[in-house]
């Protein structure tokens, strides 16, 4: 009997997991069994299901969601992807895409210009960021549920996507007709000179140009008298294995060893190693982490940090050492599966969670300090260590933003500000010389009061949990003229807050307002003089001995 295609595909993702289960069994009869078993039992279950429940059963929609869940008991990076979702595997891996180049958001039902990427359609067509969609191709979309502007805006390269937009400061409507093509997504999202001798590489994401990017732009950094080099891999959450040791022989020599895997299939564990000449070895270099700097991203930095090959700046990274393959599975779908961990040249591993053994409520904790071992670095035997991300040689305090400047922030007002100032300013500095006036920001104060935001401090959480604390203990009666006149004082004003933050909020204004002129590129040059890791690095390279301590780990 020829099976309906939801229990073929179910029956032949049977057959791969049974396959991938059994090379590591110890009683393989035995598990065999459970397995078959197990796999008996479930598709019953979705059999009679489908038969007899009382609301119609969407066969791909109650599959995906039993994988996703069960693949939830494992790691957040073994990952199913549907037929559907192929699409967005493959622009992940590959870092290309048909269409224009542009990200959108929905506002209040309203769809919006959020961000334009730099040399695409989108750019050359005069499209602005905040520039509301109202149609793509006559497809009206506001209010509109069930249709993904994303996918209508997307098509083959060559086609074309006629926009039909409106602009801030007009109720006009305009049509804007834009050829779709290949939209590459950059790795080096940014390079350049930040002053005299010290170049500046952004580096964001690992997919399958990275390192050529990296290689081409410090190539051209050299020939603009680059002596000395940043490279910022901050809020970069990693990607492909085979670039992050690709761009770490840019800096190290032929066979130097990068990396090792090793996980439970062992024909698969392999160390890498350089393949190419280094293009220099001895330029001096920082590098800037974060919090959010993941995977690939930790493999570079860890390494320059292990063969003292480079300071590490900023804070300590995410902690992510495991490795994914893709298998591909039938009809079209794939498995990201974690098959590995890896180890960088001073032996540790940085993987920060331990997903192996979960609480008795399924929540999985990091790696306990009683378990992280001390480590020496390839060259100068400086002690780093295991279990907790890779921590930055120089610690640089990242500071909380107020409560206000989140506000702010989170509820798109200075984006609003930003498209208004656009309007009415068709020009402004170049980036790295913009900045507003005093008057100026009185202007955006005034603006901005009459918006519709709020906001609590912490302070006014701390006293909510004291007032009610205060009530269920009956104390609430002799304290309150107290607590009254507290909540008075430390109640927050808008306009007193923001001229209070006003040097961390007018930086992040000036960040929003540059890039609707000179995207990604102007946002990166207006930060240098203001990035305290930047300047950090900066500060480094002046005092060389201070550098060479550090890596001599005798700082």
């Amino acid at each position: 009997m020829k099976l309906k295609r939801p229990y073929r595909t179910l029956l032949a993702t049977t057959v791969v997991i049974t396959g991938l289960s059994l090379a590591s069994f110890t009683d393989p009869g035995e598990r065999f069994f459970e397995i078959a078993k197990n796999l008996d039992i479930y598709a019953t279950l979705f059999k009679e299901l489908n038969r007899y429940y009382v609301d119609e059963i969407n066969p791909n929609r109650t599959i995906k969601t039993s994988i996703d869940a069960m693949l939830k008991s494992f790691d957040p990076y073994t990952v199913y992807y549907a037929e559907d979702d192929i699409e967005d595997y493959m622009t992940m891996t590959t870092g290309k895409y048909n269409g224009i180049g542009i990200v959108t958001g929905n506002r209040s039902g309203r769809i919006t210009v959020m961000g334009i990427d730099e040399g695409t359609p989108a750019e050359k067509s005069g499209l602005r960021i905040g520039d509301e969609i109202v149609k793509v191709d006559g497809i009206e979309l506001n209010n509109k549920k069930g249709i993904d502007p994303g996918k209508l805006i997307k098509g083959q390269t060559g086609t074309i996507v006629k926009l039909t937009v409106k602009r801030y400061g007009s109720n006009k409507l305009e049509e804007i007709s834009i050829a779709r093509d290949v939209v590459k997504m950059k790795n080096v999202t940014y390079f350049g000179m930040i002053n005299d001798e010290v170049g500046y590489i952004d580096l964001k994401d690992f997919n399958s140009t990275a390192s050529k990017e990296v290689r081409q732009a410090f190539t051209d950094l050299k020939a603009n008298g680059m002596k000395k080099l940043v490279i910022d891999l901050r809020d970069n959450p990693g990607g492909l294995l085979n670039m992050a040791v690709d761009i770490c022989n840019i800096f190290l020599p032929k066979d130097a060893e990068i990396v090792s895997t090793k996980g439970k299939v062992e024909e698969w564990n392999k160390t890498y190693t350089g393949l190419k000449p280094a293009v220099d070895i001895d330029i001096p270099i920082t590098v800037l982490t974060n919090s959010r700097s993941a995977s690939a991203a930790e493999i570079v930095a860890g390494v320059i940090q292990d063969y003292d090959r480079g300071v590490l700046v900023g804070q300590r990274s995410y902690g992510k050492g495991l490795v994914q393959i893709t298998r591909d599975l039938s009809f079209n779908t794939k498995l990201k599966v974690t098959t590995a961990k890896y180890y960088i040249p001073s032996g540790r591993c940085i993987q920060a969670i331990d997903y192996g053994h979960r609480n008795p409520d399924g929540s999985v904790g990091k790696v306990p300090d009683s378990l992280i071992t001390a480590f020496k670095t390839v060259r100068s035997g400086r002690t780093v260590f295991d279990g907790g991300g890779i921590l930055p040689d120089i610690e640089v305090e990242k500071p909380t933003p107020a409560m206000v400047t989140q506000a702010l922030s989170n509820r798109l007002i200075l984006f609003d500000y930003a498209i208004k100032y656009h309007h009415e300013h068709p020009s402004i500095k170049p980036a790295k010389e913009f900045a507003l006036s005093d008057a100026e920001y009185q202007d955006f104060i005034k603006w901005a009061v009459n918006q519709s935001f709020d906001y609590t401090t912490q302070a006014e959480k701390d006293l909510n949990v004291l007032e009610a604390s205060a009530k269920k203990e009956r104390y609430y009666d002799a304290v309150s003229d107290q607590l009254k006149s507290l909540r008075a004082k430390l109640s927050h004003n808008k306009e007193a807050d923001m001229l209070k933050f006003k040097d961390e909020i007018k930086m992040a204004l000036e960040q929003e307002i540059v890039v609707h002129y000179y995207l990604q590129k102007g946002t990166r040059e207006q930060s240098f003089a203001k990035d305290p890791e930047i300047q950090a690095a900066l500060k480094l390279f002046t005092d060389m001995n201070r550098y060479n301590a550090i890596l001599k780990g005798s700082k």
